[in-house]
């Protein structure tokens, strides 16, 4: 008996970028800081956390590129905010994968 599994590249790579860019836990205390201010800049952010301005950069062009963080330029300032309905939904798929594991 042969099974057939259809497998969507596409929404597999993507998936596979979004659990990579959660699986850093320097990204981790980013979403968090974010989260805590619910919007804010760079430069927030890499002082607040004591990072080096280019590492933070680095680390949310990954989350951006994974569709978690937002972006909205204020004047000269970009602000990111946390993608919450892209985070529902991968709360939801995650429920629903560990449920199906029962």
């Amino acid at each position: 008996m042969t099974h057939s599994i259809d497998i969507n590249q596409l929404q597999l790579d993507n998936t596979a970028e979004i659990y990579r860019a959660l699986s850093h836990p320097l990204r981790l205390a980013i979403m968090d800081f974010i989260d805590k201010n619910e919007s804010t800049s760079v430069n927030n952010i890499y002082s607040s956390l004591a990072l080096e301005q280019s590492i933070t950069s680095q680390h949310l062009r990954i989350l951006r590129l994974a569709n978690l963080v937002t972006t909205q330029r204020e004047g000269k300032h970009i602000m990111y905010s946390l993608n919450y309905p892209q985070l529902k939904l991968l709360s939801a798929a995650n429920k629903a994968y560990l449920n199906s594991k029962k």
